[in-house]
């Protein structure tokens, strides 16, 4: 009677071959917490759209939609309530002195997931970031939101996602 079976040289080509799909393939596998930033960050994009087209709304109605923010002649549109102010430049939020909490009125981002920083990059943009992660300027660093705000009446604020960084 003879015996079948695997020989000592095919086991080995198998053992070689899965180590082989190993290396390539699990890495795809293993970094899906970079997609999930990058997935937060496009959810994020998406409510500071929304909340600052429900923003521009609320001016339209109260005739703001064409009046620039200028020093401290601040306008501003009452959101969720009375004293819960954001301020606007051509109807949609004004990005130089927005905060977290402001943030929060139009988008129900909470600071305790997400920080805005209103000094990066430039004069009339914010910059919106997860918590544990730093706006930036360097492209291999950005794991961030960046909201521009009309540069005249008619426009739309330009919201992109950069995640070089995620």
């Amino acid at each position: 009677m003879k015996q079948r079976g695997f020989t000592l040289i095919e086991l080995i080509i198998v053992i070689v071959i899965l180590g082989i799909l190993a290396v390539t393939a699990a890495p795809r596998f293993i970094d899906i917490q970079s997609d999930a930033r990058e997935s937060t960050l496009e959810g994020a994009k998406a409510a500071l759209q929304g909340g600052s087209n429900l923003v521009y709304a609320k001016a339209a109605i109260a005739g703001l939609q064409t009046t620039e923010f200028e020093g401290t002649s601040a306008p501003a549109v009452s959101v969720n309530g009375t004293n819960n102010n954001v301020n606007v430049t051509f109807g949609y939020p004004e990005a130089d002195n927005m905060t977290i909490t402001m943030l929060n009125l139009f988008t129900d981002l909470s600071a305790t997931d997400w920080k805005v920083d209103p000094a990066t990059p430039d004069d009339g943009q914010f910059t919106l970031t997860p918590v544990g992660t730093d706006a930036s300027d360097d492209a291999s660093l950005q794991c961030q939101v960046v909201y521009t705000e009309p540069a005249t009446a008619g426009s739309s604020p330009l919201i992109v996602t950069q995640t070089g960084g995620c």
